[in-house]
């Protein structure tokens, strides 16, 4: 007996333990997923190795729960590449340098999924084949995401499989200290002219109290919202396109761009802008972090997602331990607020709408719905039905039409990792101790799937839409790459942040604007433009 399978018929023997032990009113989902691991070992049925790439916190053990009922129900082994996601594309290129090609491929960031294309890393999937073993995934794509099928098709080919992020309908929200607001007795601002207000009083009126004048009004994330004031993004990790007279323009180069930095450039000079602000909001660890903002340093934000800004009792959830059906306990804080209010227990935020700008444009950054795309790697298309395997895995792992295996496949087995908190099976229940384990799904080897476009209903969610989040998103109006844009793009966006960072600190003279414009389209700026323009041309939804 080999080693694989002696961890088939264990982990076997443990679901079916889980069972007895649990009791009746968890069986259903633990039974079924007894029945799916029956050992399944005859020399007549192919046993895959399948490399796998996903959303990874922390590593997920090789004995991990999940992973092991879905290697015994499909009759693989599975090999979680330990790709942390902070570094994912660092260490995905390590890997891939050294010769090896992950048979699931996460591409994390869509604008890569033409690179590895063209680096014949991937391989091209039948769109018959995506029919047939991940009907459930096409099925969803259809149905919520229509005007994004053929997203993952380079060539007329498909290569990759779209993830769309649901939640990302909501944008990126604007945060305020409300305890310095209450103090100055100041207005969440609803104009540019209100905003600049706020921000000195920030700087110069002493709102945390100390005597000392240390606080100012924004960083760099901030200024996002002071450019969507004008109708634009320019601070991000890849470049903003919006559109303008049915064409694409790339947002940081258009001319009431110099508008909004005649104001960020005039702040700065006045000590409002934290002057830290080049190196960013974030000191290290989790990248979502304002530290700048929670340490007090600055008054104003526009980082992160909303979830990591929510307050206790923002909104109500269902109690998590031993409580009977029904009963609810105030949502607990998270993220950004939690460790703010660690060090200044008497610290309170308040969310803001995109202040309007002198022609009455708003908004803030919103993630494209197109978050990633999911692949199969070229070395998997050389064994035989090895591609369907991994798509009739992946179907089953991410869009399960059964609620109770969908859940599992998420949060781990029902009765031992959660359960539903009644019966309409709207809320789910973490059970301890892994209510309080940060990522546990890593640890058990949950989450192995991608995210298909279903309406987010959760509780979140909906106070999401209660703060109009959903309101005022800019988008990036380019949501794939392109050859030149592969080939330019980092470099363009050193440029551009090289040159923003100097009109706003005054190294450069706001005249020199038109100059940093054609400087930027002869570095490649000109192509990518074209390009951009060419596939918008052909995939705008009309």
């Amino acid at each position: 007996m080999n080693k694989k399978q002696l961890r088939r018929i264990t982990a076997l023997i443990a679901v079916v333990c889980l069972s007895i032990v649990s009791g009746c009113e968890t069986s259903s989902v633990q039974l079924s997923a007894a029945q799916q691991v029956q050992p399944s070992i005859s020399s007549d049925t192919p046993q895959y190795n399948i490399s796998w790439t996903m959303h990874l916190n922390l590593p997920v053990p090789d004995d991990a729960e999940m992973v092991r009922l879905v290697e015994n129900k499909f009759n693989v082994n599975l090999d979680i590449w330990d790709l942390e996601n902070k570094k994912y594309e660092a260490l995905l290129d390590m890997k891939l340098a050294q010769g090896e090609i992950p048979d699931l491929f996460r591409i994390r960031q869509p604008q890569d999924l033409l690179k590895y294309q063209q680096q014949g890393l991937l391989a091209e999937i039948p769109e018959e084949m995506l029919k047939q073993y991940a009907p459930n995934i096409m099925k969803a794509i259809k149905e919520k995401a229509p005007a994004y099928q053929n997203a993952g098709k380079i060539g007329g080919n498909y290569y990759g499989i779209l993830v769309i992020n649901p939640t990302n309908i909501y944008r990126i929200p604007v945060v305020y200290r409300k305890d310095w607001l209450d103090k100055l007795g100041l207005p969440v601002p609803e104009t540019l002219s209100d905003f600049e207000k706020v921000i000195y009083a920030f700087a110069n009126e002493d709102p945390d109290g100390n005597g000392m004048k240390d606080t100012y009004g924004l960083s760099r994330e901030g200024m996002n919202v002071v450019f969507g004031a004008f109708g634009q993004i320019v601070f991000a990790d890849q470049l903003y396109f919006g559109v303008k007279n049915e064409k694409l323009v790339i947002g940081a180069l258009e001319p009431e761009m110099k508008q909004a930095l005649h104001y960020l450039r005039k702040w700065y000079a006045d000590g409002v802008i934290d002057p830290e602000f080049v190196t960013g909001e974030n000191k290290g660890g989790y990248k979502h972090l304002s530290h700048a903002f929670i340490n007090g340093k600055i008054g104003m934000t526009s980082m992160g997602n909303y979830y990591h800004w929510i307050q206790n009792g923002d909104y109500w959830v269902m109690k998590d331990q031993g409580s009977t059906n029904g009963e609810e306990i105030p949502v607990e804080a998270t993220f950004n607020v939690k460790e703010l209010t660690a060090g200044n227990p008497q610290a309170r935020i308040v969310f803001g709408q995109p202040f309007r700008g002198p022609e009455g444009k708003r908004g803030s950054k919103a993630y494209d719905m197109l978050m990633s795309f999911t692949a199969i790697g070229a070395d998997a298309a050389k064994e035989p039905g090895k591609m369907e395997t991994i798509l009739q895995i992946l179907d089953d792992v991410s869009a399960n039409p059964d609620l109770d295996e969908y859940t599992s496949m998420k949060y781990g087995i029902k009765g031992t990792h959660w359960t539903w908190a009644g019966e309409s099976k709207e809320d789910v229940i973490v059970l301890p101790p892994f209510d309080t384990m940060f990522n546990y799904q890593n640890s058990i080897g949950a989450n192995l799937g991608m995210t298909v476009p279903l309406i987010p209903k959760e509780r979140r969610e909906q106070w999401a839409s209660t703060l109009g989040l959903d309101q005022d998103g800019i988008y990036n109006a380019l949501e794939v790459a392109t050859p030149s844009l592969i080939d330019n793009g980092a470099e363009l966006i050193k440029l551009k942040n090289k040159a923003y960072v100097a009109f706003i600190t005054g190294e450069k003279p706001l005249e020199d604007f038109d100059r940093f414009v054609q400087e930027f389209m002869k570095a490649g700026g000109t192509e990518v433009l074209r390009e951009a323009n060419d596939w918008y041309r052909q995939h705008a939804v009309k």
